[in-house]
């Protein structure tokens, strides 16, 4: 059996049972227990399950990773992810940008070449990137900056965003569960990222390959009210038909 099948089956086995431990995963793919571990150190660091007790279970829906930690994670896929993404906005446009390392990489593709963007953000990291060039217009958001990333969240903020109706929404998110479900950790953050949705005439959501079928607290929408997928691996399955069923452009990197 392929690595990547082995993951899959090793996926639906927790997401099914809550835990499974290396033995039983040993005996059913008749494997060497080096390679059980492998597999679910692999997992692990993409988030997809958490090691535990001879095992694994499924990750935590109520913490997400340290920024800076998500900073190093996929910097190469995040990059890649960025530099397509860039491409379909023009200049001239306009735009929300929001909390997330894949948004700030998109802000530093933006600052190469494109000109006369206007670019609305609740994230101070894209921001202090954005104002690097000086043809465009930044307009931050109002709110509770957070201390652990730079992003600003709240009552007023939701406010400053539904004053606008712009070009385009750039967002990121913390999961995207196999039934299309858009997940995230923070209940203020959710509901900015919600209107930023609803404010955008086209949205486009960039993720790495690690955040298909990871684990969230909050539900944000689903990825049928989406205009573009832009990834660095082909989704899941049961995500893709999802995304032919409501003819969404999917581009893998």
């Amino acid at each position: 059996m392929k690595q990547t099948t082995r993951h899959l089956k090793i996926i639906d086995l927790v997401q099914n049972n809550d835990y499974v431990s290396t033995e039983d995963l040993v005996k059913l793919f008749t494997v060497s227990p080096q390679t059980i571990r492998r597999d679910l150190n692999e997992l692990a660091d993409d988030n997809k399950i958490r090691r535990h007790h001879g095992g694994a279970t499924t990750p935590l829906s109520s913490v997400n990773t340290a920024y800076d930690a998500r900073k190093s994670m996929q910097s190469n896929q995040k990059n890649s992810i960025a530099e397509a993404l860039a491409k379909h906005i023009p200049n001239e446009a306009t735009l929300f940008m929001d909390i997330g390392t894949t948004p700030e990489s998109v802000a530093k593709v933006l600052i190469k070449e494109h000109k006369s963007l206007k670019i609305v953000t609740n994230n101070i990291n894209v921001a202090t990137i954005l104002t690097s060039n000086k043809d465009f217009k930044v307009i931050l958001a109002g709110g509770e900056v957070r201390n652990k990333d730079g992003g600003i969240v709240g009552e007023a903020t939701l406010d400053f965003i539904k004053q606008f109706r712009l070009d385009f929404g750039i967002i990121g998110i913390s999961g995207i569960d196999y039934d299309g479900s858009l997940l995230d950790f923070d209940y203020h953050e959710v509901r900015v990222k919600q209107a930023i949705i609803e404010n955008s005439r086209r949205v486009f959501l960039a993720v790495d390959h690690t955040k298909f079928g990871r684990n969230a607290m909050v539900h944000l929408g689903n990825i049928s009210e989406l205009d573009m997928l832009i990834t660095d691996k082909k989704p899941p399955e049961a995500i893709t038909v999802i995304l032919n069923e409501h003819n969404i452009p999917l581009e893998v990197v």
